[in-house]
């Protein structure tokens, strides 16, 4: 029998998601709010950041030129305190036994790499928007990935945001939003043990 495919997202699913905790602090830093720090964030960088166009430093650049009150040295230490796994990953080792699994986020690769490494063993395939150049829910961020695939294999995704369902969903995928308590582990465990 054909192994099913688990894709999962990083943050808000295996990891923590950077806001709006980080957005808080980083602003309590830039002396501004974070409601505009986000905004200005998702107006000018957020597309050219997570694609990979532009790199962490050209980021951090950014960040201190429109904050001056921020300190270049302080960034990296935010970005690794807000970054830890969530006890969701614990479920990886269980799944990986039944299930090919694949990470498919939007994030930064010098970011995540030391976060997931203790899930390496399990894992089939991971795809960062950094490296792929295609942030979700752009339909060509799942294409890729499901060309991979090619024909075998039913296919679970797991997203924290309903809006990267819905590629998934178009691509015949069964998708699961993740729930910030983390019940969604059993929606999964179920969908898995059904298709083995």
């Amino acid at each position: 029998m054909v192994r099913p495919h688990l894709v999962l997202d990083i943050a808000g699913v295996i990891a923590t998601n950077l806001s709006p905790v980080y957005w808080q602090e980083l602003a309590e830093y830039a002396s501004c709010s974070a409601q505009e720090l986000k905004e200005k964030f998702n107006q000018e960088i957020r597309q050219s950041f997570w694609s990979g166009e532009i790199s962490v430093a050209d980021y951090e650049l950014w960040l201190v030129l429109e904050y001056p009150a921020l300190e270049r040295h302080d960034l990296p230490h935010l970005i690794h305190k807000h970054l830890k796994l969530l006890p969701a990953a614990e479920m990886l080792p269980q799944w990986s036994d039944i299930a090919d699994i694949h990470l498919l986020s939007n994030h930064r690769t010098e970011w995540v790499t030391e976060l997931i490494r203790p899930l390496k063993p399990y894992v089939t395939s991971v795809h960062i928007s950094d490296k792929t150049g295609f942030c979700k829910p752009d339909m060509r961020a799942f294409g890729q990935l499901h060309r991979q695939l090619g024909d075998g294999g039913k296919r679970i995704y797991v997203d924290d945001q309903e809006k990267n369902l819905v590629p998934a969903k178009e691509l015949g995928w069964a998708a699961v939003l993740a729930d910030p308590e983390g019940q969604w582990t059993e929606s999964v465990s179920y969908l898995l043990k059904t298709l083995t």
